[in-house]
């Protein structure tokens, strides 16, 4: 069975139902080595496109990834991108805002941290956090508003505010591409439990983890609220089956491959003179003294 990435993009065409939407490989399990195989060769094309887009300098990519705990986001970053030269792309991890950021408004952390032309930059957590944590926990109430926006609003400009966001990141040559690695609770419990029973994971785990972990129901009413208010032909989300790593991490791999076979770039081409000036140097070091 041929597996389409069209089936896990949200383009705004349709509502999103995150309880109809699968968080597994729907029983490709026997083909997991060759789901690997694929995702290493993807990473390679990556890294090489990666390289071209560098030297070309016209274009920029952002990729976001949102999850609940334990779903996996920095070993997919790590998987899919560990070719990609350091040069040419940065990761960035959010957490709650310091008292410098919180000073500015929500997108200022994240705008000064956007990739410039040619470079890849991942956010691993981003913006959306506004409408994801500070939706569930209500942390907005406390926040001191303009006077012309109810708190009741809040959320609802927020989402106002990420759309005409990355519209013009888009208009600006920068694409972006969203990902939400869909966890099932049963699977985030497992891989909780193993952070607890091995000494090398204790450091993942927090005591925070399971008091979220409560309000597991509302956060996947969060998502899929932010999904269907943000998702854009332009600019739109990818949800992704997280129960099974080296699933998520082929999907992955293969929407980032099509966005970058998508912008095609190109190293430049020299002129006749400057390639007259490589025959030169050429000639020169060949014909230099031992």
């Amino acid at each position: 069975m041929d597996v389409k990435i069209e089936n896990y993009r949200v383009d705004g065409s349709k509502a999103f139902k995150i309880k109809k939407t699968p968080t597994d490989s729907n029983g490709l399990e026997e083909k997991k080595a060759e789901y690997i195989e694929k995702t290493h060769k993807n990473s390679e094309k990556i890294a090489e496109l990666q390289s071209a887009l560098y030297a070309e300098h016209k274009e920029a990519v952002l990729i976001c990834f949102q999850a609940l705990d334990a779903g996996g986001k920095d070993s997919t970053i790590s998987h899919v991108l560990t070719g990609v030269n350091p040069l040419g792309i940065d990761v960035f991890s959010y957490k709650g805002p310091s008292a410098d950021e919180a000073s500015h408004d929500f997108l200022w952390r994240y705008h000064k941290n956007l990739p410039m032309k040619g470079k890849i930059a991942v956010f691993n957590r981003s913006y959306y956090e506004e409408v994801l944590v500070v939706k569930v926990h209500e942390f907005f109430k406390d926040y001191d508003l303009p006077r012309r926006l109810k708190k009741t609003d809040y959320i609802e400009q927020k989402y106002s505010d990420i759309k005409g966001f990355e519209k013009y990141l888009h208009a600006n040559s920068i694409r972006v591409i969203k990902f939400f690695l869909n966890l099932s609770k049963n699977e985030q419990k497992k891989r909780f439990l193993d952070r607890i029973n091995r000494p090398e994971k204790n450091w993942k785990f927090s005591e925070n983890d399971i008091k979220e972990r409560q309000f597991f129901e509302k956060y996947q009413e969060a998502f899929e609220a932010a999904i269907n208010n943000t998702s854009t032909e332009d600019c739109p989300w990818y949800v992704i089956p997280a129960d099974q790593k080296w699933f998520a991490r082929y999907l992955v791999s293969e929407i980032i491959l099509s966005v970058m076979k998508d912008i095609n770039p190109k190293f430049p081409e020299i002129t006749k003179e400057q390639k007259d000036n490589l025959e030169n140097c050429k000639n020169m070091l060949e014909n230099e003294a031992k």
